[in-house]
């Protein structure tokens, strides 16, 4: 790429063109929207070099921002620095102009000119926060440790970036051998995002050196469950687990269930059709079977148990009688309450049954995994309706726990699971609606391990019984039947719990086309219209308001979000998972969609370069164990001339496409109905319901 040098040369009397000649037809305003469509046709060196011109041409406040976000984008803070040198001459009152220079200084590390700079802002309440947060950064990098403090102090009571605000304060805490107060603002950061696996592990260390072994031993658990190549986690675990006080079950915790729960049957109405559904339990993170050699349950009722695929009668027992199925030297039993053996061939029907129709059955099975591979996981004891398949699956040699449950009771068990009950009923009933509309869609997903669908994030996460409620169970009563459907046929409902204020389409996200699943917009204040690429580091800096802004009820993270990544770990974590490029010196977007997203990304290393496509490689390769999204701008952060960190800002938790979970809560708060509200997100699906089939047939 053709290296900025035009400010130079002009401010010595010359000149060098660094495009062809524009239309001189073309007003200023066209040619700013022809840059912004190269760079959204995945050309940000060809968009670059087309704000360069205009910016030279018009000096268009505009373009100098649009040209230094993309050089900042292209990993060239040098050229970034170039051109807002030039705007600042001619802008030198504007409030974007000085926060676009003084980020540009930061990231080459010039940290005494963007103090300089960032002092000149005008005073906003609105942008406090962000300002003091920025003018730490620059005071980390003059080793002003004091002033750094101050700043950062200033921009946790400002509310703005809370986690990275914290997170920074904690470095410097740290540094200083201040454990105390390290341990009490890494805590923070990690409270208002548990997804931010980098303040944990801060945290867990200062918590060591206190001598606050279990909690620390708590937390290098959960970054374990969604990094277990971590050389330094995996140390510290062995570390610790001598020093513990108590067992390390009581400390990683899990519920225990004691007793059944009363549940009320569901009753379909004679129009709604009856589809019975098999969900894997406690399944890995990709949906797969997890390694186990027991299978413990108990039923609520009387039960019988059959041979799965004969029918043969095999045992009878009594309700809350406590039996397990057990896998050893390749062969399978069932133990009774008497220590009796029983034994069975590959696959067994647990079926239990009421005499009360009032009285619905259900069965705890204990020990089940939930969040697989993320860092809320844990192992609880599960109570589920219907009825429990156990299979022996001879290729893993693992038993696999199959819960058979009608496709309403089903939901029921997911709704909560999926999405706050305290939410607005109609964002409940709407969910309701795809979840259901997923579910028959995906019917046999898992179907070559004996099972539908997984009760984990690769399907839809379900808690049976231990997570019903009332709403939840409401939600689904009033919507049975109902689904989203294109051509007559399930839509493919895909949802995240937050789009970050818009919507991504499938194609963007790296999937298949589908007409249906294309960008809406969540935000209430911002004109897409006229998008340019700087704007999104004005969106995920300064949040607008959006529906998915709803914040009851939800984590405030899951709309926008920051994340400190060390070299050395996003270095290890590419070296460990995609290939060695050495130490990585830059992290490169080469395609963002109109939504934000990221689609494909260079990480570049002191070996070589690696190519990351799609959303969901781009996330769970950046950083210890997963960003949110893929939704974010990213800055690098030298001291002393050496690249220490990456600050990613970002917006949304999940993959973006399709229904958005908090936007929903948002709209519903508003007044829209739930119909209103899956058609903003699906606006060339239909709407389908058995009652209004049973109508039109009927007429």
């Amino acid at each position: 790429m053709k290296r900025f040098i035009f400010f130079l040369c002009c401010c010595i009397g010359l000149s060098q063109p660094l495009a062809a000649e524009d239309d001189p037809q073309k007003t200023p305003q066209q040619r700013l929207k022809e840059a912004g469509e190269l760079y959204f046709d995945y050309k940000p060196e060809e968009a670059l070099e087309a704000y360069i011109a205009l910016s030279k041409d018009t000096q268009d406040r505009q373009a100098f921002l649009n040209a230094a976000f993309i050089a900042l984008e292209q990993n060239d803070p040098k050229q970034a620095v170039d051109i807002m040198s030039a705007a600042y001459k001619i802008y030198p009152q504007d409030r974007e102009t000085l926060e676009m220079a003084a980020e540009a200084y930061l990231a080459d590390g010039q940290y005494r000119t963007a103090e300089k700079l960032l002092s000149m802002l005008p005073a906003s309440a609105k942008r406090a926060g962000f300002f003091h947060i920025n003018l730490a950064r620059a005071q980390m990098g003059l080793n002003e440790k004091r002033l750094a403090k101050y700043n950062l102090k200033m921009a946790v009571r400002a509310g703005t970036h809370p986690a990275l605000a914290n997170y920074l304060l904690g470095l410097l805490y740290e540094e200083d051998k201040d454990y105390k107060q390290a341990a009490e603002v890494f805590r923070k950061a990690t409270v208002y995002d548990h997804q931010f696996i980098e303040a944990k592990k801060h945290y867990a260390a200062v918590l060591e050196q206190l001598g606050n072994y279990n909690e620390s031993y708590r937390q290098y658990r959960m970054i374990y469950s969604s990094e277990k190549s971590n050389k330094e986690v995996n140390e510290a675990l062995a570390r610790l687990k001598p020093r513990l006080s108590r067992s390390e079950k009581e400390i990683i915790g899990g519920k225990e269930l004691l007793k059944h729960t009363i549940v009320k049957p569901v009753v379909l109405p004679d129009n709604v059709p009856t589809h019975e559904i098999k969900v894997g339990l406690g399944m890995r993170q990709n949906g797969r079977p997890s390694s186990r050699e027991t299978v413990h349950f108990i039923p609520s009722h009387d039960f019988k148990i059959t041979d799965a695929q004969t029918g043969k009668f095999l045992a009878s027992g009594k309700g809350k009688e406590s039996w397990v199925a057990v896998l050893k030297d390749r062969k399978t039993y069932l133990l009774s309450p008497k220590n009796k053996r029983i034994p069975f061939q590959k696959s067994i029907l647990v079926t239990p049954s009421s005499s009360s129709p009032d009285e619905g059955t259900t069965i705890i099975v204990k020990n089940v995994m939930s969040g697989a591979g993320m860092t809320w996981a844990s192992v609880d004891d599960k109570e589920y309706r219907g009825k429990l398949q156990i299979t022996h699956n001879t290729t893993h040699n693992t038993l696999i726990p199959i819960n058979i449950v009608n496709i309403e009771e089903y939901l029921m068990g997911v709704i909560a699971s999926e999405m706050p009950t305290q939410f607005p009923m109609n964002a409940l009933r709407a969910q309701a609606v795809l979840a259901r509309t997923y579910a028959l869609k995906h019917l046999g997903k898992h179907k070559y391990y004996g099972y539908d669908l997984c009760d984990t994030q690769n399907c839809q996460v379900y808690g049976g019984v231990s997570s019903e409620s009332e709403r939840g169970n409401a939600a689904v009563e009033s919507t049975m039947g109902e689904i989203m459907r294109y051509k007559k046929k399930p839509i493919e409902s895909v949802f995240s719990a937050n789009c970050g204020g818009v919507t991504q389409s499938a194609k963007e996200a790296g999937w298949y086309e589908t007409p249906y699943l294309q960008p809406v917009s969540d935000y209430k204040d911002f004109d897409f219209d006229t998008l340019q690429p700087y704007h999104f580091k004005e969106l995920l800096q300064y949040p607008h308001d959006a529906y998915s802004r709803y914040d009851k009820h939800v984590s405030l993270a899951a709309f926008r979000w920051t994340r400190v990544v060390d070299v050395e770990d996003v270095s290890q974590v590419i070296k460990r998972k995609k290939k060695d490029i050495g130490r990585v010196t830059g992290i490169i977007p080469l395609r963002r969609g109109r939504s934000g997203y990221v689609s494909r990304l260079m990480v570049k290393g002191t070996k070589g370069n690696i190519i990351l496509n799609k959303e969901n490689v781009i996330r769970n390769n950046l950083s210890l164990g997963m960003l949110r999204s893929s939704y974010f701008i990213v800055e690098p952060n030298y001291r002393n001339h050496e690249l220490e960190f990456f600050v990613f800002y970002g917006g949304g938790w999940g993959h973006g496409v399709g229904f958005d979970q908090t936007g929903a809560a948002g709209r519903a708060e508003d007044g829209q109905d739930y119909k209103e509200i899956l058609h903003h997100y699906f606006p060339l699906a239909e709407f389908y319901s058995p009652s209004q089939a049973k109508n039109t047939s009927n007429k």
